[in-house]
């Protein structure tokens, strides 16, 4: 049996396969260690999203094939871009993530007994319902590892989410490359099946569903948003990257939505729920971005108000179509990203200064802090802090009611009522 060591890179989707190759090693009986100069094997679940990222994940691999007799490397990066790391001369095997378990086990087929539980990090259970997606951006290099949307049927990941909460999950993060297309490979997006489903499960969780593109939700931003409205299991939390306010740039990024649909998804979710937060990204930089442009990003940011805002400079990603494209400077990218990172730390913080005084029920503790602190969510996950937690007796997978005393930019300070 093999010690194995795993690090994981990136988004949600990608923790959610590295727990996915953990289980199923462990059902084989090898197990975890805590570094890679105990371990036999070594494993690498990398991330591509921007060029600094690369680098690193090329470096991170070249030290892991020279402190381990075996190294695997797989994620979007290896997928995507492996022969980068055969151009490199690192010691590792490129592999799609279903088939590092196997190649760990030296082609034998790990035994899944039925009683086997789901891998949980702390009271937090992943839940990855779909893989890949239904766009084709000009700039995103994802797609070449992911492919089309490929959704397994409803009652499979209910079941998942039931083994999940009962080994002890508090806390469900629905992830994906788009959830918001889940089931559109089947002829019907199901997302809003997928939650009363899991919100029918018996038990004391919160679910929080992962991105969502616009262009996905709008077809069934009615439905979904009555889902939410009817299920307190439900964060009413929403990451719908809209990435540009141009709908000429967002041609340009075959991004497939327009700007009316992202704001008419987030004015259906205003008209439902009196409490939530919106999440969205922005590319800022795009090689075809105008000045005019940039003020329309920066327009719809002031009128839509999202709480949660991820601010990204345009950065281009080999193979894909947008690296062809002439790219603007990389001043005009810094101060772009500079004066809109102003507006969102504005924002967020306006959001934040308004929870001050006000009561927030049913709060989750998810995880630990520093300093006797623990970090909760309120039902619209937006994240309150409560230091000298042994004081209160809390521990991650509790729920209290606190009051919000105080606020730094991103998050909150509470203290049980």
């Amino acid at each position: 049996m093999a010690r194995y060591h795993i690090e994981t890179y990136g988004c949600t989707s990608n923790r959610g396969e590295s727990r996915e190759i953990e289980r199923r090693l462990r059902d084989a009986g090898h197990y975890r260690v805590d570094g890679p100069e105990e371990a036999d094997v070594a494993i690498l679940n990398t991330c591509t999203v921007v060029e600094k990222t690369e680098r690193n994940m090329l470096r991170r691999a070249e030290e892991l094939a020279d402190e381990t007799a075996d190294l695997f490397i797989t994620g979007c990066m290896a997928l995507a871009q492996g022969e980068e790391f055969r151009a490199a001369d690192i010691d590792g095997q490129v592999l799609h993530w279903d088939e590092v378990p196997q190649a760990v086990t030296n082609g034998e087929c790990p035994t899944t007994t039925p009683d086997a539980e789901p891998i949980l990090d702390g009271v937090v259970g992943i839940l990855p319902i779909a893989r890949g997606c239904m766009s084709n951006c000009s700039y995103c290099i994802t797609k070449e590892a992911t492919g089309k949307i490929d959704s397994p049927p409803v009652e499979e990941n209910v079941e998942k989410a039931r083994a999940l909460i009962h080994a002890g999950a508090k806390e469900i993060r629905i992830t994906g490359q788009d959830t918001g297309v889940y089931g559109w490979d089947k002829g019907e997006r199901k997302l809003h099946e997928l939650l009363e489903r899991i919100c029918e499960i018996e038990g004391d969780f919160r679910v929080r569903v992962g991105m969502a593109n616009p262009k996905g939700v709008h077809g069934i931003r009615e439905e979904l948003a009555e889902v939410f409205a009817e299920h307190d299991e439900l964060y009413d939390f929403l990451h719908a990257p809209v990435q540009s306010g141009s709908d000429d740039v967002l041609g340009d990024m075959r991004r497939q939505h327009q700007v009316e649909e992202y704001v008419e998804v987030v004015e259906t979710f205003d008209d439902h729920l009196d409490y939530w937060t919106l999440s969205t990204d922005f590319i800022v930089g795009f090689p075809t971005e105008t000045d005019h442009d940039h003020e329309q990003s920066m327009a719809l940011l002031r009128e839509t108000r999202p709480e949660k805002i991820n601010v990204t400079r345009f950065s281009k990603r080999p193979g894909t179509d947008a690296a062809d494209m002439k790219g603007l400077g990389g001043t005009v990218k810094k101060e772009r990203s500079k004066e809109m990172s102003e507006l969102k730390r504005e924002i967020v913080a306006d959001a934040y200064e308004d929870m001050v005084g006000e009561r927030r029920e049913d709060c989750l503790v998810v995880e630990e802090g520093t300093a006797d602190s623990v970090k909760c969510r309120d039902s619209a996950y937006r994240q309150i802090i409560v230091q000298n937690a042994s004081d209160h007796g809390l521990e991650p997978g509790d729920f209290v009611d606190l009051e919000v005393t105080a606020h730094e930019t991103m998050y909150a300070f509470g203290e049980p009522v």
